[in-house]
């Protein structure tokens, strides 16, 4: 087989190499995203040697090979192209309502940058327990003045990640937006040019100004801001990619990103700050008459809006507010700014700590154990971008815990007399005889939120996700596992062998059982119309009640794909069968998939092949119908036993030779 002419057919038929936005491949299926799906030609592509079937779906166009063979081709029509970069602006548009896109774009964009923020409130945590006065009003450099530099490196390193927050979020932003994530990387360096006055000292220090032909602008920066980042972030690729689309080629690469950095950086300083600051002056203003006039109610509501108010970065709108607070305690009582804080923040850390309590996901416990403590600590971020937010429901539960211990707070007028950690190390800042209610808050806020973590995660079925509750299946001790979520899906890739090898020694009937626990129907109803069609071979689907795969009968583990989604199997019986765990998962590059199996390993119907996270792949949008077929074609007869609630140990399949 020559992969090279099948390769140039391929994107000959496909348009040509101009129309071919990117390439990937699955387990069988080669994916392109083309810029024009009128200029493919199916028929022709059909006729090409080795095309087992062609299909188009959400504006990807697949072309089917079969498993091996799909690698050699992507391969070689990657070689031919070149470098294909996808262009952002031209993505189909994402489902879900507004709402969910914001969140899901914001997930897109912290996730990559988790590490850095993490790791940063880590360290402030450290570094908050070596400065506190934890010991008899004394902290641990005050006792051990040879730590005093220690903890002073500590600070820098800790602040770092968020002094220069807007220069992650700024290449990440960018990126996501579709413009040069360099470029963002600059904006961002340029909100926190030192220059600048620091957002922290906003209210406290007089701004320096820039006069530009008599016109002034506020020289403020943006050291740990995220609303202002993101507008900037996408001014900037909007701006790029239109300069591209105008701009003769032999410019381009000098005067686009000169002009984008330029007209952004006026942009930014000219209208995206002020505007965003008013508003958070005004958000600010707002919540001090709402406090000091509603009391309880007051004090419920600041502190049920606190973290999302975090998550845009306007809370930086407050330090003017706490300041004259603070300055003026004796006509005040204190600040509730540092109070509705601390509350917010045990609250996100022990939302975080009820997700560790339940899942049994590995990546996700090594987040949480980082980021809920970090949140205990005072620094939050971590935790709601990387925890909360993205599951949606304990973000909701620590909103709530928060709104119930600030309630508490403003009922008691326990009120802080001074900054600090907000969180747990927050009784340095009360008066002694505020200790009790302080207290009493904080347990309040992490009570609640805790519990209404694990109500939403049972409540949406979201302990499963861990494998509790489900029966040990045989002697290998298989459990059954994963979330039920809200789902939507699109296609499947499938494996396919040759119709011409050997049929095997016996046509006798062999038995298949379910993979997996939950609803087992015919192929003919799977919920991907290229797999409906049965046109890659007979078999089931199943509409899985937990996440964990097993082997339908014993066999040979022949092909484990790169990803952990699909695996094929060589049954004792002489049947080729493949396993796909999910609807277009291959997107994922793995994630939310552990493999328990080698390839070329003898297993038992009813061993572990594999375990996927069902709450993360219906987060990202995706079905987690799973797929067994048997891959010989129409050189098989296949009959199903359907089932509303079948097991691993339900006979799903009967299979013969012709």
């Amino acid at each position: 087989m020559d992969y090279a002419k099948i390769a140039s057919q391929v994107i000959e038929l496909s348009g040509g190499k101009g129309n071919i936005r990117s390439v990937a491949h699955c387990a069988t299926r080669l994916r392109l995203q083309l810029r024009n799906n009128d200029l493919r030609n199916e028929e022709a592509i059909s006729d090409v040697e080795g095309v087992k079937g062609v299909f188009l779906t959400q504006s990807q166009f697949q072309i089917i090979f079969g498993a091996g063979l799909v690698n050699l081709i992507c391969d070689e029509v990657q070689k031919q192209l070149g470098t294909v970069q996808e262009s952002r602006e031209e993505e189909p548009e994402e489902k879900g309502n507004a709402v969910q896109r914001f969140i899901k774009m914001l997930s897109d964009i912290f996730v990559p940058i988790i590490p850095a923020i993490v790791a940063g409130g880590l360290l402030m945590g450290l570094n908050n327990l070596l400065t506190s006065p934890l010991i008899g009003g004394q902290s641990l450099i005050e006792l051990y003045p040879q730590w005093q530099g220690l903890a002073s490196a500590i600070n820098t390193f800790a602040n770092a990640p968020f002094t220069f927050l807007p220069v992650l979020i700024g290449f990440s932003a960018t990126k996501k937006f579709g413009g040069n994530p360099f470029l963002g990387a600059a904006m961002g360096m340029i909100m926190v040019h030192p220059d600048l006055l620091n957002a922290y000292q906003i209210g406290v220090a007089q701004a320096p100004v820039w006069n530009i032909f008599g016109f002034e602008i506020a020289a403020i920066g943006y050291q740990g801001t995220v609303l202002p980042v993101l507008a900037v972030a996408w001014i900037l690729a909007t701006i790029e990619k239109r300069l591209h689309k105008v701009t003769p080629t032999w410019l381009d690469n000098l005067t686009t990103p000169l002009l984008s950095i330029l007209i952004t950086s006026f942009m930014t300083f000219i209208f995206v700050g002020p505007i965003l600051r008013q508003a958070g002056n005004l958000l600010a203003a707002g919540i001090t008459w709402t406090y000091n006039t509603l009391g309880p109610v007051g004090g419920a509501l600041f502190g049920f809006v606190y973290a999302p108010i975090t998550m845009t970065g306007m809370h930086h709108s407050f330090i003017a507010i706490e300041t004259q607070l603070l300055a003026n305690s004796a006509q005040t009582g204190g600040s509730f700014i540092f109070s509705t804080a601390s509350m917010n923040n045990v609250a996100q850390g022990a939302a975080v700590l009820a997700v560790l309590l339940m899942t049994k996901n590995e990546k996700i416990k090594s987040i949480c154990s980082a980021s809920g403590i970090s949140a205990l600590l005072g620094i939050t971020e971590p935790a709601m971008f990387g925890v909360t937010l993205k599951l949606k429901y304990p973000f909701y539960a620590a909103m709530t815990g928060s709104a119930v211990g600030s309630a508490y707070l403003a009922g008691t007028r326990t009120l802080a007399q001074a900054l600090g950690a907000a969180g747990l190390p927050g009784f340095i800042s009360m008066k002694p005889d505020h200790y009790l209610n302080f207290a009493i808050g904080l347990a309040l806020s992490m009570a609640v939120s805790f519990g209404l973590t694990i109500v939403f995660w049972k409540k949406f079925g979201l302990e499963r996700q861990d494998g509790t509750g489900k029966q040990a299946v045989g002697e290998t001790g298989t459990e059954g596992a994963a979330a039920v979520v809200e789902a939507e899906g699109a296609a499947i890739a499938e494996r396919a062998v040759d119709p011409e090898s050997p049929a095997g020694p016996e046509r006798t009937p062999a038995q298949f059982y379910s993979p997996m626990n939950g609803r087992i129907l015919p192929v003919s109803q799977s919920a991907d119309e290229m797999f409906a069609s049965r046109a890659l071979g007979d078999g089931i689907a199943v509409d899985p009640a937990d996440g964990l795969v097993c082997a339908p009968c014993d066999g040979t583990v022949t092909m484990i794909f790169p990803t952990g989604h699909a695996m094929g199997i060589a049954s004792d019986s002489g049947f080729e069968v493949l396993i796909h765990a999910g609807i277009d998962t291959v997107k994922l590059n793995g994630e939310g998939f552990e493999v328990f199996v080698e390839q070329g390993k003898h297993v038992k119907k009813g061993d572990r092949l594999l375990r996927m996270d069902l709450d993360f792949i219906r987060s990202e949008g995706l079905n987690p119908q799973t797929m067994m077929i048997f891959t010989e074609g129409a050189a098989l007869g296949v009959e199903v036993f359907p089932a509303e609630s079948g097991g691993v140990d339900h006979r799903a399949v009967e299979v013969r030779r012709k």
